[in-house]
């Protein structure tokens, strides 16, 4: 039996992976705080779904389509959850991929923060830029 916000992690991943933002955006706090790191157009921080979603637009934009997320494990508890993932995309005759943990806060139901942790940001950087 997996915990009840593992499993609204991986409906909002799976949403994510049909391009489904209304689903996805269903299971995020209206005031959700996103934060990617680095020093490339798709950095910083992004409050709000419209924010979040923007973001959204401008990375399947960027890759054409192309990101992909695979999940490889989720760790859930009542207030936080990680998810171990493999990043891939293609743009420009570049490809991404990457090993990421995205690092969640929850709270009664929703997705509040979330924090990107790129373990190989330099070729993150040098993709998205």
């Amino acid at each position: 039996m997996s915990h009840p916000n593992e499993e609204l992690l991986r409906r909002a991943y799976e949403a994510f992976a049909k391009g489904d933002l209304g689903t996805v955006m269903s299971n995020f706090d209206d005031d959700i705080v996103w934060h990617e790191p680095g020093r490339n157009p798709l950095s910083g921080d992004f409050k709000g779904h419209q924010q979040v979603q923007g973001l959204f637009g401008r990375i399947f934009e960027m890759s054409g389509g192309t990101f992909s997320i695979d999940i490889h494990d989720i760790l859930a508890n009542d207030g936080h959850a990680v998810v171990m993932v493999r990043a891939r995309a293609k743009r420009s005759g570049k490809s991404l991929d990457v090993q990421e943990c995205h690092v969640w806060h929850l709270s009664n139901g929703k997705a509040t923060e979330f924090w990107d942790v790129t373990f190989d940001l330099y070729a993150a950087d040098e993709f998205w830029s």
